[in-house]
């Protein structure tokens, strides 16, 4: 004889804990948003080309990865296109702003005559300005290179040529923001959603951009110490106007207000919810404490303040990616896994039988989340 024992286990089936981002539109934001911010500081015509070109080297790879993202992962096929239209606009930019090199940039030329007569007056000792200099290289004087043996477009060279336009840095960002309209466009199934999506992809862009750039051009103040802060003040303030504005779209209905009220489950009880809210608050007070250092008159000041911003930078991302990457993820279960009411069952049971003995045991309501029935038996040789 063969007794029998049977577990019958009607068991809740949780979330695996994986989530989704589309990476084709977050390389895109972030290289349209740094373009686009490369531009609010080379217009000024202060800061040295070399900053713009490592600018458009950074953001055109960037968006170069976006088009291989999106050929492999697939998306909508305006956003690809638009991402390559990016790499090519900002290439030709690039090399515009080489093929010019020689002109220099004029706030720059102008800031270190400045400089040199204020030593002048200081020291006596007097050194030929940019504009003296370029008068010599007229004249027929010497065509040598500068004293310094350095010929690279800085400073110390003889402006030669039409300067680099800085009006070439908008056409990038233009062109990519159509790519960004179709990514949120596609994202959503339509109506106020859409209008929230793009909402959320542009102001994004900017978010992202804006605190990028400033830790970049905090590093440039290395290469070019006497760079005036007010640029670096202009980027952080920029930061801090978006950042209302992140939070705020981040947060209308369905946002992350949906995942604190347990409307949409994030996989780790909540925790990504409140993970989320101490990146934002996080971000804000860094932008406050960064402009408090810029105040300070030591040269010190400016590397504290690209410390911060390196902080800034990741709080920063998380503020972005983990809202859109929950609550694109929350939507497509909320889909995937929907019911009727009346058919989801509202507690768990097991059974286990031995002969002539049975013993169940149940257990609460299951909540939202999918149940599925679970049978397995197990057999025992009767003694």
């Amino acid at each position: 004889m063969i007794g029998a024992a049977t577990f019958v286990l009607a068991a809740a089936e949780g979330r695996t804990g994986r989530i989704s981002l589309d990476a084709g539109t977050v390389l895109l934001q972030w290289a349209v948003g740094g373009l686009a911010f490369t531009w609010v500081t080379t217009r000024h015509r202060e800061v040295g080309l070399g900053y713009g070109w490592l600018q458009r080297a950074v953001f055109a790879l960037l968006a170069g990865v976006a088009v291989v993202a999106g050929v492999r992962y697939g998306g909508p096929g305006v956003r690809t296109a638009s991402a390559a239209a990016v790499v090519v606009a900002t290439l030709v930019a690039l090399a515009v702003s080489v093929r010019r090199k020689g002109a220099g940039v004029t706030g720059q030329r102008a800031e270190h005559d400045r400089r040199s007569a204020r030593v002048a007056a200081m020291t006596g000792i007097e050194r030929t300005g940019l504009a003296g200099e370029a008068a010599a290289h007229d004249g027929g004087a010497d065509d040598s290179p500068d004293d310094d043996g350095a010929d690279d477009g800085g400073p110390d060279d003889a402006a030669t040529g039409p300067e680099f336009p800085p009006v070439l840095d908008l056409i990038a960002p233009a062109v990519g923001t159509i790519g960004l309209l179709a990514a949120g466009w596609a994202s959503a199934s339509g109506g106020p959603d859409r209008l929230l999506s793009i909402a959320r992809v542009l102001v994004g862009a900017a978010f992202l951009g804006a605190v990028t750039d400033a830790m970049l051009l905090g590093h440039w103040y290395l290469v070019q110490p006497g760079l005036p802060r007010r640029l670096l003040h202009e980027l952080v303030r920029w930061l801090g106007y978006v950042w209302p504005f992140e939070v705020a779209l981040l947060l209308v209905p369905t946002g992350m207000v949906s995942v604190w009220s347990g409307a949409i489950d994030d996989g780790y009880g909540g925790m990504l919810g409140w993970f989320w809210g101490a990146c934002a608050i996080t971000t804000i007070a860094l932008v406050v404490v960064t402009r408090a250092a810029l105040r300070e008159r030591a040269y010190s000041a400016v590397m504290a303040a690209t410390g911060l911003l390196y902080l800034a930078i990741l709080t920063a991302f998380g503020t972005d990616l983990v809202a859109r990457a929950v609550l694109a993820d929350g939507r497509s279960r909320r889909r995937r896994w929907a019911r009727p009411a009346a058919a989801a069952p509202s507690c768990g049971s097991a059974v286990l039988r031995f002969g002539g003995l049975a013993v169940r045991r149940s257990w609460g309501s299951a909540g939202r989340r999918r149940t599925r029935r679970a049978t397995a038996s197990l057999r025992f040789p009767a003694h």
